[in-house]
Parts: structure tokens; sequence; C-alpha cells
């Protein structure tokens, strides 16, 4: 019995310090030495401060600003360590009256805007956390940002364009606006 426990024991230890600490450690350098925005979280520094990342969403409410794609985490919207969709199907009441609520609040923000709403501001992503929106979704948004800043639309427009990213490597996803920058952008704008 001796024989056979002490390889495998010997072979679990080695296992584990190989696997468990070694390859974490070692990739964990290369990342950041490759990738070092990536690997620490893509964070945005403003002043100094951290005010947020390029892969997690934010909440924001306030007619001033744009509203990002909604959050399918519960009770704290973003919240990235409840990462995962609602899992609601299609055929869901819950859901239908989730979308509901969302249209309402869309409209109630903005009354006089009669364009059609695109789907990303009524319904959550696979993971709850999407820091996009499509350019579609922006253009929505720009009248009401616009008069409750006092702006000029074009020059709302002009910021929508600036932070709107193409796709990646010219082939995979899709056009979308990050959001929290350009927040940022217009709370720069409207300081100046």
């Amino acid at each position: 019995m001796k024989t056979l426990l002490r390889p495998a024991l010997s072979l679990f230890a080695l296992l584990t310090v190989v696997t468990g600490v070694i390859y974490p450690l070692a990739i964990t350098g290369i990342a950041r030495v490759a990738f070092p925005e990536a690997a620490n979280g893509s964070l945005i520094v403003r002043d100094g401060k951290v005010v947020g990342s390029r892969l997690i969403g934010q909440n924001f409410t306030g007619s001033g600003y744009f509203w990002g794609r909604p959050s399918a985490t519960s009770t704290m919207p973003y919240n990235a360590s409840a990462s995962g969709g609602s899992n609601l199907g299609p055929l869901n009441p819950a859901l239908s009256d989730m979308v509901k609520g969302r249209i309402d609040t869309l409209k109630a923000a903005d009354p006089g805007n009669a364009k059609p709403i695109p789907a990303d501001l009524v319904s959550a992503s696979a993971s709850g956390l999407d820091p996009h929106i499509s350019p579609a979704a922006a253009e929505y948004q720009i009248e009401r940002v616009a008069r409750a800043r006092q702006l000029d639309p074009g020059t709302v427009k002009a910021l929508v364009a600036q932070y709107t990213e193409d796709r990646q490597w010219s082939i995979f996803g899709d056009p979308r606006v990050i959001v929290l920058e350009l927040n940022l952008a217009l709370d720069a704008t409207s300081r100046q």
C-alpha cells in the first residue's frame, strides 16, 4: 500500500504546484507584459482616479447622460461578481414585463422622441455587464442628452461619432459606442 500511496501523493503535490501556482503566475506575468492594460482590468483613469472599466458597464440614469444597455445582475446593476443573464425565455411574462417597463422609462425620459427604440436599450446582454451600446441606441438618445445639457445636438452627435468603435479588425462584431467614455467626454464638454 505504501508503494502505491507515496508516488500518488508526490504526483498530486507536483501537479498542484505546477498547475495551481507556477502556471497561473507565468500566465499572469506574460499577460502583464504583453497586454498591460487588459491584464489590469482595462481601467479608465481621469485626474489620477479610477472611474470605471472599459469592460463593465455603469448605471447612468440622469437625463444628461447616455444610458447603457440594461444590466441583468440582481439587486445592484452592473455588479461584476453577479455576472450572468436573467435566463428568462422569450415567452416568459416576466421578460415581457421588464421590456415594457424599460420602454416606458425611455418614453417618459424623452416623450417627444418618435424614433423606434433600439433593442439593446431594452434587453440585457448575456453577461449583464455590457459597457457598450449600438450607434442606433446612442442616436436615439442624442436629443434628450443635448436638451438636458443645453448643448447643440450636432456637438453631442460628434462626440458619439468620436466614441464609436468600429468592428474588431474590421470583421468581427458590430460598431459600438463606449458609454462611460462618451459620458466622461460630455462632462468635460459641459464644463468648458
